[in-house]
């Protein structure tokens, strides 16, 4: 999970700092869910989901496709 978090971040050519400071938190707090040294709470796993427009199975591992399997209403 943590890798494709970072990759997800790297694609879009954003730094840590602006991650960060998309979710308000901290760029420490958000390196160390990078780093797997702090779990990623449901609520950021769900804005790093809607932001980067992928499913939260494709950031936990659970899947290999990145795109959502449903259209919000």
């Amino acid at each position: 999970m943590y890798k494709r978090i970072r990759d997800l971040r790297e694609d879009r050519d954003l730094t840590q700092q602006q991650m960060a400071d998309y979710l308000h938190i901290s760029q420490t707090t958000y390196s160390r869910y990078e780093s797997g040294n702090l779990d990623v709470p449901s609520t950021v796993l769900i804005k790093l989901a809607d932001f980067h427009n992928v499913s939260i199975d494709y950031i936990l591992g659970q899947t290999d496709m990145a795109k959502r399997n449903h259209d919000k209403k």
